[in-house]
């Protein structure tokens, strides 16, 4: 039987495969081996979810550009509705005939 710990794939008492444990670099030394193992795990996680990430990526970029096509739309659609400057205009119109009509007046 072999020692706990070299390689066996289950837990002989618990029959649960074990679990990989956090190391930081940087604390403990490791060999050039296990640091290119540990480069060569990082990249292919990496490349795993390397079409998830692209895909949720341009989602979100799609979805950005859409919702500022849509804040660019409505304020252009909203400026074209506004009508204020016409009455301010309209009233200066009013006044200026009134101001016409009393300086006549007189």
């Amino acid at each position: 039987m072999a020692a706990p710990g070299a390689g066996d794939p289950v837990d002989a008492k618990s029959g649960k495969a074990p679990l990989a444990q956090r190391i930081d670099p940087t604390r403990e030394k490791l060999t050039p081996a296990q640091l290119q193992f540990m480069q060569q795990a990082q990249l292919a996680q990496w490349q795993k979810t390397l079409p998830q990430r692209r895909t949720r990526n341009i989602v979100t970029g799609l979805g950005i550009g859409a919702l500022v096509l849509a804040i660019y739309g409505y304020t252009f659609y909203s400026v074209s509705q506004e009508r204020f400057l016409d009455e301010l205009e309209d009233e200066a119109k009013a006044a200026r005939a009134r101001a016409l009509e009393r300086a006549s007046g007189h």
